[in-house]
């Protein structure tokens, strides 16, 4: 008699199997509230700024300071990241975030806040983010199992986009009905709840830093072994040929999404001849067609090889952004026009974001995800205000379609140039 082999059950994916994983759930909630305090938040500062400030060059300049943080400290923040407790990192930093909105607010409340206390609440905000963004993205291989990393990371940037959708529709209302201060304290509340969750996170690994009552190493040793993990992640990233390379495609994404950041307001005024209500609706098209592109590649994407969806979307990307040069050539619904690609900007934008991410969870080992992180997060940040100093310069001598498609054919660069890579059209 033939011997009857049972095959072994294949492990479940997609969304269904993320709820077995309660703390990633929790991470989710979390996330999900912060991002929307952040949203309320983006309208309630820029106005506040605005009324206190009245002034557009302060403007810019807070704007611009959001990023130096980043710039200067995220490459030198993924060592501590990787030496301490991710969870605690992460609880930090929010509860910092959130006490210092509460200030902020309190402050412009009672009168006494001053365009200079603007400029150190934005800096100690931005440095709280260098350490929690690669802390988040070194606790989810902690919290998930490898074969569930590109459904829960596309799962939760869609839950992410819905919840900024949610809170940029509730900011009007709120600011209308509690004010500003008011608006500001409920994005601070949202900081404190996420915090608040993370204390019920559990990863499927230990996850402590060095503690306090160990004996602690001679100063110079500490230092000569910080700059030692400081340049083995360094040499990491070097020596991984992959990782580098989506790197640098990552920021050259940044760099040239930049001139649309920048001069959308532009476009839609003098080539969609619209206002307000356009650049509105070409914000909510671009970010819907994150979420549903999230949600698919969340059920479906494990059945894709990740490399062609990172190629797919710096393709789809470049193309969607470089046909919105079409408007202004073309005068029937410019607007709406403009709103299907930006459409498809947005789908394109998680298959480029999502499988980059979770390819640098799988491959990178655990005690550099903080490195790793930190190094994506300085070279994505130093290309934004590049590529907002191009688009100044760029838009007075072409017009802003035009620099659209020239941008658009750019990015499409990045993915035939990572059609040629065997090696990484294996993964």
């Amino acid at each position: 008699m033939s011997e009857t082999v049972l095959a072994e059950p294949q492990p479940r994916q997609g969304i269904r199997a993320l709820g077995a994983h309660k703390s990633y759930l929790v991470m989710m909630a979390a996330k999900i509230i912060s991002r929307f305090g952040d949203s309320i938040d983006s309208i309630a500062y820029s106005w506040m700024v605005y009324v206190l400030t009245g002034s557009e060059v302060l403007m810019g300049t807070l704007f611009a300071l959001n990023f130096i943080p980043g710039i200067a400290f995220s490459l030198f923040t993924g060592v501590l990241v990787d030496r301490w407790s991710k969870k605690k990192i992460v609880i930090i930093a929010n509860t910092g975030r959130g006490l210092m909105v509460i200030l902020t607010a309190m402050l412009y409340f009672t009168g006494y806040l001053q365009p200079w206390h603007l400029f150190i609440f934005t800096f100690i905000n931005s440095s709280f983010e260098c350490f929690s963004t690669p802390a988040e993205m070194s606790l989810v291989p902690r919290i998930l199992p490898k074969e569930l990393l590109l459904s829960g990371n596309s799962l939760t940037s869609s839950a992410a986009r819905t919840a900024e959708l949610a809170g940029l529709g509730a900011a009007g209302g709120l600011i209308a009905v509690i004010g500003v201060t008011g608006a500001m304290i409920t994005d601070a509340l949202t900081f404190l709840i996420a915090a608040f969750l993370f204390l019920w996170v559990r990863t499927r690994a230990e996850d402590k830093g060095p503690d306090a009552s160990d004996d602690a190493p001679a100063a110079s040793e500490q230092k000569k072994t910080y700059w030692s993990e400081f340049k083995s992640g360094l040499a990491f990233v070097k020596g991984q040929k992959m990782i580098l390379l989506t790197l640098l495609a990552a920021a050259f994404v940044n760099l040239c999404l930049t001139p649309y950041n920048v001069l959308e307001p532009v476009y839609v005024k003098e080539i969609l001849h619209s206002g307000p209500l356009g650049l509105s609706l070409m914000g909510i098209s671009l970010v819907v067609g994150m979420i549903i592109s999230g949600l698919w590649i969340s059920q479906k994407g494990n059945r894709h090889k990740k490399s062609r969806m990172i190629v797919f979307g710096f393709l789809l990307l470049g193309v969607s952004y470089g046909l919105l040069y079409i408007p202004s050539i073309v005068s029937a619904y410019p607007l709406y026009t403009a709103t299907v690609f930006c459409f498809g900007m947005g789908i394109a934008i998680s298959f480029v974001n999502t499988p980059i991410n979770t390819f640098m969870m799988e491959v990178t080992p655990s005690d550099m995800l903080g490195r790793v992180g930190a190094l994506s997060s300085m070279l994505g940040t130093c290309t934004i205000p590049l590529g907002g100093l191009i688009a100044g310069f760029a838009g007075t001598w072409v017009s802003v379609e035009l620099l659209f498609l020239i941008f658009g054919i750019l990015m499409i660069i990045p993915g035939l140039l990572l059609l040629t890579q065997k090696s990484f059209m294996s993964v």
